[in-house]
């Protein structure tokens, strides 16, 4: 039985061109910091920061495990730095927004899951705050739906694409892997998932768009294909209502 379905966000709900996009991030987000550190080191400090996250172990809030690997010059002035970001996010996040694109249907697609009476979780690499996360899900005009679970830095202590992040989602929902469709674009932060027995949907409406490794993946850009498991399903965003239909009547069986 289908109890729940994962929507991976950047790129999956949202189509954009990451080189350009995190060009622009880095460019804007490095100018508070230049008082404490210049800003190629602050740079390289946040991917090195961002990057780390992939090995934490659970013990800590990803949150947490951040700034311990980004502070680790300044212990003395964490909080500090830490309040910088959320000032960052909370003044100068939305003049990013630029050069969006939709899946054909998003809106349509997105009615269909809510009408299933399915648990949605937005399972974004939570390596951002949470009001990050759901300012992203409102450029795509998405902060509307209700989801039972947003992942985001604070609230889970591991990240993409460690197997853990998903069993920890499927704890937090009360629904067993088994039970669980992961839906997104990226073959080795998404379909690890299957690792955990979660049925895998890989979408293809954002072929073509620029990539940047700013998140943990990168460490597993190494695996061969044949060790990522392949998708149960595969194509645009726009034909996940019928692989779910797909997929119940192939579990009711």
């Amino acid at each position: 039985m289908l109890k729940a379905i994962l929507f991976d966000l950047d790129n999956t709900l949202i189509l954009f061109n990451e080189t350009r996009f995190y060009q622009g991030y880095f460019r804007k987000i490095e100018k508070l910091f230049t008082d404490i550190m210049p800003a190629d080191k602050f740079v390289e400090r946040l991917v090195s920061a961002t990057r780390a996250l992939v090995k934490n172990n659970g013990e800590m809030t990803n949150a947490e495990y951040f700034m311990t690997a980004f502070a680790q010059n300044h212990k003395d002035r964490r909080e500090e730095l830490w309040n910088r970001f959320l000032y960052f996010y909370e003044t100068e996040y939305d003049h990013l927004e630029a050069n969006f694109t939709l899946p054909n249907h998003l809106y349509e697609t997105m009615d269909k899951m809510v009408q299933t009476g399915l648990k949605m979780v937005l399972a974004s690499n939570p390596i951002f705050p949470f009001d990050v996360q759901m300012k992203r899900l409102a450029w795509a005009k998405l902060d509307h739906v209700r989801f039972d679970l947003v992942t985001h830095i604070e609230n889970m202590s591991f990240c993409k694409p460690r197997i853990e992040y998903y069993l920890e989602i499927s704890q937090k929902i009360g629904a067993p892997p088994e039970t669980c469709m992961m839906v997104g674009n990226d073959p080795v932060n998404d379909l690890t998932a299957a690792h955990t027995g979660m049925k895998t949907y890989l979408t293809d409406d954002s072929k073509g768009a620029g990539r940047v490794r700013v998140d943990t993946s990168e460490i597993l850009q190494t695996l061969q294909l044949s060790d990522i498991p392949a998708p149960d399903f595969k194509g645009p965003l726009s034909k996940v209502p019928e692989a779910v239909s797909s997929l119940c009547r192939m579990l009711r069986k």
